[in-house]
């Protein structure tokens, strides 16, 4: 019997440390994470302390000639630089070491095609990749011309990189118009939650923080929650009933990350937009990380891109269960702290009352009492809104509730209407 097993790749990584920066190491801890999320296994890293990012090779000649040698002693097939590579500093690499150069932003594509399943995110993926692809396309290959046969064809015909570059223009403007009509159906879907009064709120968080274990401990939604970078990129919606029974909507977002491409927010930016939509945003971060208060500014500066400002803000300190003694992290952007363990469970419930008074700080009171053939009214009262007390009299139920806004003309007894 034959034994086949997919070969590992071992990749050797490269950072610049500018002046200032003092966390290059933990970055390459990060993109090392990203290697063996992509299938590739760290062998070696090179840092260089430099001014500036070499505009050639990204890093220094004798840099270049340490990656060499570290090449030939650990077998590497590739390196991964943890900065996006211009096209001149992709393909001097490759002319110097004559082995595979990818960038973060490249390996980040790569696990975002690997990972999408929906139409949408396969479209945004693909729209993203050929956006990296589009820039460099001047001076890799030595291919000449594409000659044709037959009368109208002779002559030194098309250069394959005008053809391969009418060809990414052509496919871009396509995808950019099947994207548009997702565009469209999602704004139809996000008009239709906001009239059924239920309140939205978006999960955000660092990759890896916790986002789909929260969505699944809460809602049951069954998606993939695994201890890997951007495990899951499709975004999924489920209704929660909080303890005192008012419904919501909660929606997982994309996981953000240090160094994001611009590709991948612009074309995410649609599926990044729920945040920006929702009524309050639930900021999950992986306390168990030494880079923790890092990762929080990064979600806040994506917040802040996606134009995401007003909206009250709850942060779950994430796996408790995972350190002995918990950090002291204070999070002046946010309402609200607490925290949880999306894993075990613990301290949810007191996660889930703080929905609730954040809530309540966004509705109306309503006090009323409703004859008995306007009953029905009570049932969306119960659904959209917070009952707080409800007793049955000779004239009517007596109500005292918190409701959205929106909600307050459709349950409003008729007698309130004709004073």
């Amino acid at each position: 019997m034959i034994d086949l097993k997919k070969e590992e790749e071992k990749v050797i990584l490269v950072g610049v440390s500018l002046p200032g920066q003092e966390d290059t190491g933990q970055l390459l801890d990060e993109l090392a994470f990203l290697a063996d999320t992509a299938g590739a296994r760290e062998v070696g890293r090179v840092i260089q302390s430099r001014d500036q990012i070499h505009p050639a090779t990204y890093v220094g000649t004798g840099k270049i000639m340490e990656i060499k040698d570290l090449l030939w002693e650990t077998e590497a097939s590739g390196i991964i630089c943890d900065d996006e590579l211009s096209p001149a500093q992709m393909k001097n690499l490759q002319d110097e070491l004559e082995v595979k150069v990818m960038d973060r932003t490249l390996l980040i594509l790569d696990i975002f095609a690997a990972r999408a399943h929906t139409s949408e995110g396969k479209i945004q993926v693909e729209l993203a990749q050929l956006k990296y692809r589009q820039t460099r396309l001047a001076g890799f290959g030595t291919a000449l011309s594409r000659l044709g046969g037959g009368i109208g064809t002779r002559g030194p015909g098309e250069k394959k990189l005008e053809t391969d570059r009418r060809l990414i223009r052509e496919r871009i403007g396509q995808l950019n118009r099947e994207l548009k009509a997702v565009q469209r159906h999602r704004q139809v879907t996000r008009e239709q939650r906001m009239k059924s009064y239920l309140p939205v709120a978006a999960i955000v968080g660092y990759t890896n923080a916790g986002k789909s274990t929260l969505l699944n401990r809460l809602t049951g939604a069954g998606i993939l929650a695994e201890d890997k970078l951007f495990a899951t990129l499709d975004p999924t919606t489920r209704n929660l009933k909080l303890p005192g029974g008012q419904e919501i909507l909660l929606t997982d977002t994309v996981g953000f990350i240090r160094k994001l491409p611009h590709h991948l927010i612009d074309a995410f930016r649609s599926t990044l937009e729920e945040a920006r939509y929702a009524d309050l945003i639930i900021h999950m971060a992986d306390i168990s990380n030494p880079q923790v208060e890092a990762q929080m500014h990064t979600v806040y500066e994506t917040l802040r891109e996606l134009g995401v400002k007003d909206q009250p803000v709850i942060t779950l300190l994430n796996k408790i269960d995972a350190v002995e003694e918990q950090p002291v992290i204070r999070d002046f952007r946010a309402d609200c702290t607490v925290a949880v363990s999306a894993k075990t469970g613990q301290g949810i419930e007191e996660f889930l009352h703080m929905i609730e008074g954040i809530l309540r700080t966004r509705a109306i009171c309503l006090e009323a009492v409703y004859p008995y053939q306007e009953a029905g009214k009570i049932q969306l009262i119960r659904r959209y809104g917070e009952i707080q007390d409800e007793a049955y009299q000779e004239d009517g139920i007596r109500i005292r509730a918190y409701i959205p806004a929106q909600l307050y003309e459709s349950v409003r007894p008729l007698s309130d209407r004709q004073k």
